[in-house]
């Protein structure tokens, strides 16, 4: 069970976070996955498994609907049924002075018991770096798309760590389609210790308004929003250590610490 703050939270503070509207998602799931042996650059794997998705409020009860009256769910009753066939696809081509990653991940939800979602979700991320002298470049480009029955809590959530930073998540909009771009460049101060600048940016391109009962424009999101900001990374044998300090186009500022168990670029 896990708080659903990303669609239906409503932005504060100048959009640094999200606040809860008291709304959980419980989630039961079953299945099977197959991961294939990798292939030179290149990785597979395919699952399949029943979910069963029920929204419940702070005290554990079942909701059907949100504060403003509208279902919280695709069937309208108090849970969503669906048996979801998945395959990603993943490549890698990494050396010492570049790498290209990219990840693709398709969902598709099969009408095999009553009242199923069918629908078909797609995401792809693709991500360069180009180690420029001392320094090091890096860009990413993420695209999702959602098309068929489809829940509230299933739309493209934008903005948080991991998507523009300095915004809450979800604080950006959500929708059936989404487009997220990252630019970081890194620079060597010390033994261990880097800085970098980056800028993020990331939209929803006009589709929160086909997501059911428009949670995003009720909650005024912009739909748009780019952040920008810098950070310093300190790189140890468990893994890097980052401090990021991020300005969204509000001109609010939030500090994200994490850690990134890959270590440095």
């Amino acid at each position: 069970m896990t708080p659903e703050v990303a669609v239906h939270g409503f932005p504060a503070d100048n959009f640094t976070r999200s606040g809860s509207r008291g709304i959980n998602l419980s989630r039961l799931s079953f299945g099977l996955e197959l991961n294939e042996p990798a292939t030179s650059n290149w990785t597979s794997g395919t699952s399949v498994k029943f979910e069963n998705i029920r929204p419940v409020n702070n005290q554990g009860h079942s909701i059907a609907r949100d504060h403003d009256g509208f279902p919280l769910t695709c069937s309208g009753n108090l849970h969503d049924n669906m048996i979801i066939l998945k395959q990603e696809s993943g490549y890698a081509d990494v050396n010492d002075n570049s790498f290209l990653k990219v990840n693709f991940q398709m969902e598709q939800g099969l009408p095999l018991v009553p009242k199923s979602l069918t629908f078909n979700r797609v995401k792809c991320a693709v991500s360069k770096g180009i180690k420029l002298g001392p320094t090091f470049l890096v860009t990413s480009l993420t695209g999702g798309s959602i098309v068929g029955d489809m829940a509230p809590y299933q739309a493209f959530a934008i903005g948080g760590l991991g998507s523009v930073r300095g915004y809450g998540e979800g604080a950006v909009g959500s929708g059936r389609l989404c487009l997220i771009a990252n630019c970081e460049y890194t620079i060597p101060l010390v033994k261990h210790l880097e800085g970098s600048i980056f800028m993020d940016c990331g939209s929803d391109l006009g589709s929160a308004r086909h997501v059911p009962g428009n949670p995003a424009l009720r909650q005024g999101k912009p739909g748009f929003g780019i952040g920008f900001g810098y950070g310093l990374h300190f790189n140890t044998d468990l893994g890097q250590i980052r401090v990021d300090y991020a300005m969204n186009a509000f001109n609010r500022k939030t500090i994200y610490f994490g850690i990134n168990s890959s270590g440095g670029s």
